[in-house]
């Protein structure tokens, strides 16, 4: 609970004069989902500990992306301009992100309802599934291009770069990659704490 509070409070605050309305509400729709759903399926599936904070830090960097655009957050510029970089580099952290936590939802979500707990082919799959969804997500951008034009600027933050795409996908690939190496002996310790009733 004290999580969906500081989630909720964060997703309030990052709506009160957002750089761009239509960007803040395309960049935070997945908070304004995911929270409720949360909430709502969590007597039947209740989350791991670890999941739970990942989820909750996820959020965070979407709703500060939301309030500021990827391209003009200010840790971002900090980044940018101590280590000399040609482009602010929130929206690649954004990216790695969506990979390293994602991963250890589909993988929670898979070793509880599916035969692929303790599988070799968990893994693969996870890493597939956030790549799935990364691509889905450029689909999505490639989208809001068509219908909004130049408008869709601030979403897509690509800061002229014509590899953005690419970027985008790999860093996914590399943060999922990196979830499952750095946190999967973690998320299994966590997995085997809960009740035996809620993995099946």
């Amino acid at each position: 609970m004290v999580l969906v509070v500081a989630v909720s409070t964060a997703l309030i605050v990052s709506g009160v004069a957002p750089y761009d309305r239509a960007t803040w509400l395309m960049e935070t729709f997945w908070v304004v989902l995911g929270v409720p759903l949360l909430v709502l399926l969590w007597r039947r599936f209740p989350l791991t500990r670890l999941l739970c904070c990942l989820l909750a830090l996820h959020a965070g960097v979407l709703v500060l992306g939301g309030h500021y655009t990827y391209a003009r957050v200010p840790a971002g510029e900090w980044l940018q301009d101590g280590l000399g970089l040609a482009r602010n580099p929130y929206d690649r952290i954004g990216h790695f992100v969506q990979g390293f936590v994602p991963a250890i939802l589909w993988r929670e979500i898979l070793a509880r309802r599916s035969p692929l707990r303790g599988s070799r082919w968990l893994a693969p799959l996870v890493v597939c599934g956030c790549l799935a969804f990364s691509a889905f997500f450029e689909l999505i951008e490639w989208w809001a291009a068509l219908i909004g034009g130049s408008g869709a600027d601030d979403f897509l933050a690509t800061q002229g770069d014509v590899w953005d795409t690419q970027w985008d996908m790999f860093l996914a690939l590399v943060g999922a990659t990196s979830s499952l190496l750095l946190l999967g002996k973690w998320h299994d310790r966590q997995l085997a704490r809960l009740a035996p009733e809620r993995i099946e």
